[in-house]
């Protein structure tokens, strides 16, 4: 907190301060007598009517009363992680993009409007990296058109947490209305540790998403247009334990997708009957392996906030969250419960 010459708490910020990282004190009750503090590290997202509204890394907006305030400065983004490979949001936002493709896409001004026909919210959703060019409730009805005429609800993919990211648009997107459904995480860690995870032994890596594999994977009745999805990146590999029994759905998968110095996991799942195995270990580890033979060095994945066997599990291999994304459907119509256009 800022601390005066005579030791006094001051808070030096205001409402020009808004769109820049902050932290702040401010009394946990009006009310308290005793001084009890509570503090917020986030993006100043608003300032208005002696309120304040801070985005926090997890894109959870905090609304504090001006006349709460004990103190307040403007910090430097979060530091550089001390280990691991050092990345950006940019760089980050378009490797991930990238590993997962629509079928359809436009461009509205420095916004990607993205569709797979509702195969995942990824693939169905606007990458808003920049100036639409349009302003901001135009841009959206332009959006909401353009889902309209494919049958499909408008969402929009936002980041908070790391530098460049967008808890600005987060705030204006919840201010009319927009809906967060879904919050995950991106990680980063070395490859190595990755490929050193367990033995790859019978595991068998394809460039195909096979009947086999998709015979484990979750989604059920993939599309034409869903195969295009899990097989769009630069370079994209399947891994496959089989089944115990000939005919039998896999007992592991995985998928990985190499773009220059990265690799990136996804869609690793095992029977729940043949968990505690080691059997995702070793889809990783062979994965892993033939991206460094490709030279990757580094790794992402992305993981919910609930999945902690995961989490725990990347955390040993040294991955730690880089930022969290979101996304925001669009609100639904006065009157009607429907979402979107006709």
């Amino acid at each position: 907190m800022e601390i005066s010459a005579a030791g006094r708490l001051e808070v030096r910020i205001t409402a020009a301060d808004v769109g820049k990282r902050v932290s702040v004190r401010r009394l946990s009750d009006p009310g308290d007598t005793e001084g009890k503090f509570t503090d917020t590290v986030g993006v100043l997202t608003s300032w208005d009517n002696a309120v304040l509204v801070i985005t926090q890394k997890d894109g959870e907006s905090v609304r504090i009363a001006e006349s709460s305030l004990v103190a307040g400065k403007v910090v430097p983004a979060a530091p550089a992680r001390r280990r691991g490979p050092a990345a950006s949001y940019e760089e980050l936002v378009h490797v991930s993009a990238r590993a997962w493709r629509p079928v359809e896409s436009t461009r509205l001004g420095e916004w990607e409007l993205r569709a797979a026909s509702g195969f995942t919210r990824r693939a169905n959703s606007v990458l808003p990296l920049g100036d639409p060019g349009l302003p901001l409730d135009e841009a959206l009805t332009e959006v909401r058109r353009w889902y309209g005429e494919r049958g499909l609800p408008a969402y929009v993919q936002t980041a908070t947490g790391a530098e460049g990211t967008q808890e600005l648009l987060c705030a204006e997107l919840e201010r009319r209305g927009w809906v967060r459904e879904v919050t995950a995480e991106l990680w980063i860690g070395a490859l190595a540790p990755v490929a050193d995870l367990g033995e790859p032994s019978g595991v068998v890596l394809s460039r195909e998403a096979g009947e086999a594999w998709l015979a484990r994977y979750q989604r059920k009745g993939v599309s034409d247009v869903a195969l295009k999805v899990l097989g769009s990146g630069p370079s994209v590999w399947f891994a496959t334990v089989p089944g115990e029994r000939e005919g039998e759905p896999p007992a592991a998968i995985g998928r990985c997708v190499v773009d220059g110095r990265w690799a990136g996991f996804a869609a690793v799942e095992v029977d729940p009957a043949q968990r505690r195995r080691g059997l995702a270990s070793a889809v990783m580890a062979a994965l892993a392996r033939q991206a460094l033979e490709e030279g990757a060095s580094a790794a992402w994945l992305q993981v919910e906030a609930d999945n902690a066997g995961a989490r725990a599990l990347y955390a040993r291999l040294g991955f730690a969250a880089h930022h969290a994304y979101h996304h925001y459907r669009e609100p639904a119509e006065p009157g009607s419960g429907r979402y979107g256009s006709p």
